[in-house]
């Protein structure tokens, strides 16, 4: 908690350093010596600065930049958490506590929305209440869409997996988790001076003529973008070069190589949106005219950009659920992943894919360009795709399933993006997309699309690796609840909303046609009870980390290498380097053993055992 407090204090007397100097030097230049904008713009980037050097990049790192003795990490316990820890396991749970924390605020924020849609015509929020409520909405789950699986259990489990002591920069990992308990408390201080109504895209020339609200979701995005890239360069580099002895490409894991698609979106990607948030600063406060067609601007330049970065964007969200559902249904069919080259050449194909098909979110924007290339490159998007359901339908297929919480929620993210992709398929079509743009189908497929892969996908991977980094098992009753719970009410909130997007019910907005009032009366009610099903999810998950029965090191009798080890493990991971000599998914092949750890012990170096002993459960 003192590196917090460092951090705060670190924030404070930055801000007043880059805002006051600002002052100092438009005063001593003739002008207004406060202008809000640019007065909060420089200071944050100063606070930023103070903030990470307080929580402790200083004491921890930047020390050694000009001579000075570096602090050892010494923090152990639970302040470890609440301290700037280049552990990657400390750093895992510090991502999946902050987002899950941050999805649930997002889910408020959906209920205060589904109760303003309970009736038509206008109940508490007026309608920049609504949508500066649905805009925060939308960033907030955007923020956990694109970190959280792979921010919480590619930190975790990637170095576990792959047989490595830890990512490959631990400080500059540490240092890309810290930037990002930054953006929600942005995102919520825009609230203060009028919040913005842009909606999560920000699209310009709404986005430079708002309140100053707006500055504040820029300014998130853009640390979110950051932080972003630099975990991005840790993970490729970490995959690339720290894989153990016999850990081929063809032995790799399938959540890693989730995780390593979208490393590489990641970090091609996401400058382009780090780019276009900077032009609408400085159009705000700079007085230039990028985007003002008055002033030679283009307005559409924006959504092209924008959307550059955000369509790959949509496969950072998607790949890692995609990972975490396919590393758990061969271990819960007790068979080999089916056609595992092919899974990962689609997640390699969608890779490539997705950078050519931005444009589909603009056929209505008036573009000039000739829209039905970005049509078919989108209908090809879906073959790389396919070649991932195969790949889960071809294991599930005539396996021995074993249906526990982890396996029921790895199945779900299979079916919910079914629907997501062939609802999508619809949008790709320049005529139909033309009536169906901004109307509740959108709300509904995008829902399909990023709820069932990240959150769905989330709870995939928590409830799968509880056991590993608490030490502890969770109740398997409040597990399925919450699984059945959840699935159901998920399916009756976005299913009608299809049916509401064909009758033209515009989204983004909180007023609609009388006739469509008792439909929206059941989305409400399902979005309700939707939410409340996290309340099983929270009670669980809290009570179980506390108090628990404890783990077996490894429950699920799994082949892979984090579950060789200890539950929680130890600092080093491993007591000897791995070597890998096997694939990890070979159940059912006799004879067949994915690693061999050497363990100190006797009077030699050390004795050779087999890691990888996959026993069915119920055996």
């Amino acid at each position: 908690m003192k590196s917090i407090f460092k951090g705060i204090l670190g924030a404070i007397i930055g801000f007043v350093v880059g805002a006051g100097g600002l002052s100092l030097i438009r005063l001593a230049t003739g002008l207004e010596p406060w202008k809000r904008e640019p007065g909060i713009v420089i200071g944050y980037l100063f606070a930023l600065t103070g903030w990470l050097l307080g929580v402790g990049v200083w004491d921890y790192w930047a020390r050694g930049w000009f001579g000075l003795p570096v602090r050892k990490y010494e923090v152990t316990g639970w302040r470890r958490y609440f301290n700037f820890d280049p552990d990657h396991k400390v750093i895992g749970i510090q991502y999946l506590v902050t987002l899950v924390v941050m999805m649930l605020i997002a889910g408020l924020f959906a209920m205060v929305m589904r109760a303003e849609l309970m009736n038509p015509g206008r109940d508490f929020l007026d309608p920049k209440e609504y949508n500066n409520i649905m805009s925060l909405h939308g960033m907030f789950m955007i923020m956990v869409a694109v970190t959280v699986i792979s921010g919480a259990f590619g930190n975790y489990m990637v170095p576990l997996l792959i047989g490595a002591e830890d990512m490959a920069f631990p400080r500059l990992n540490a240092l890309s988790y810290w930037l990002t308990p930054v953006v929600p408390i942005l995102l919520l201080t825009s609230l203060a001076f009028q919040g913005w109504d842009s909606g999560w895209t920000g699209y310009a020339p709404l986005s430079v003529t708002n309140e100053s609200g707006q500055i504040f979701y820029n300014l998130g995005f853009m640390t979110l973008g950051l932080s972003g890239i630099l975990g991005a360069v840790n993970f490729l580099t970490t995959i690339i070069a720290l894989r153990a002895p016999g850990m081929t490409w063809g032995r790799l894991p399938i959540f890693v190589w989730s995780i390593f698609s979208t490393a590489i979106l990641s970090l091609l990607a996401t400058n382009f949106v780090f780019v276009v948030l900077l032009l609408v600063l400085l159009d705000r406060i700079a007085g230039m005219g990028f985007f003002d067609a008055a002033r030679g601007g283009n307005p559409i330049l924006y959504q092209h950009l924008f959307w550059f970065y955000s369509h790959p964007a949509v496969y950072v969200m998607a790949l890692p659920g995609f990972g975490a559902a396919l590393e758990v249904i061969p271990h819960f069919s007790r068979k080999p992943l089916f056609a595992y080259r092919w899974a990962v050449a689609g997640f390699l194909g969608i890779v490539i894919l997705s950078f050519t098909v931005w444009a589909h979110h603009m056929f209505t924007s008036g573009m000039s360009e000739n829209p039905l290339p970005f049509m078919v490159t989108t209908e090809l998007i879906s073959i790389p795709t396919g070649f991932i359901f195969l790949a889960a339908l071809g294991t599930i297929w005539l396996g021995r399933l074993w249906l526990k919480t982890p396996m029921l929620f790895g199945l779900a993210v299979i079916f919910n993006f079914l629907i997501g992709g062939i609802t999508g398929i619809y949008l790709a079509d320049v005529p139909v997309d033309l009536q169906l743009q901004d109307t509740f189908w959108v709300v509904a497929h995008f829902h399909y699309t990023i709820v069932s892969t990240q959150i769905f996908g989330l709870m995939t991977a928590i409830y799968y690796w509880f056991p590993k980094f608490t030490g502890r098992m969770y109740d398997e009753r409040l597990g399925k609840l919450h699984f059945w719970w959840m699935f159901i009410t998920f399916n009756t909130t976005f299913t009608p909303m299809f049916w509401l997007g064909i009758q033209g019910m515009n989204r983004r907005v909180a007023q609609y046609l009388p006739e469509f009032g008792d439909l929206n009366r059941w989305v409400s009610l399902s979005a309700f009870l939707m939410g409340a099903s996290f309340l099983v999810f929270l009670y669980n998950l809290v009570y179980s980390w506390a108090r628990g029965p404890q783990a077996e090191s490894n429950p699920w009798k799994a082949r892979t290498l984090e579950w060789q080890t200890s539950s929680p493990p130890p600092h080093e991971n491993f007591p000897r380097e791995p070597e890998v000599i096997g694939d990890p998914y070979d159940y059912g092949v006799p004879g067949s053993v994915h690693a061999l750890i050497p363990v100190s012990g006797g009077s030699t170096d050390g004795d050779v055992v087999a890691t990888s002993v996959a026993l069915y459960p119920n055996d």
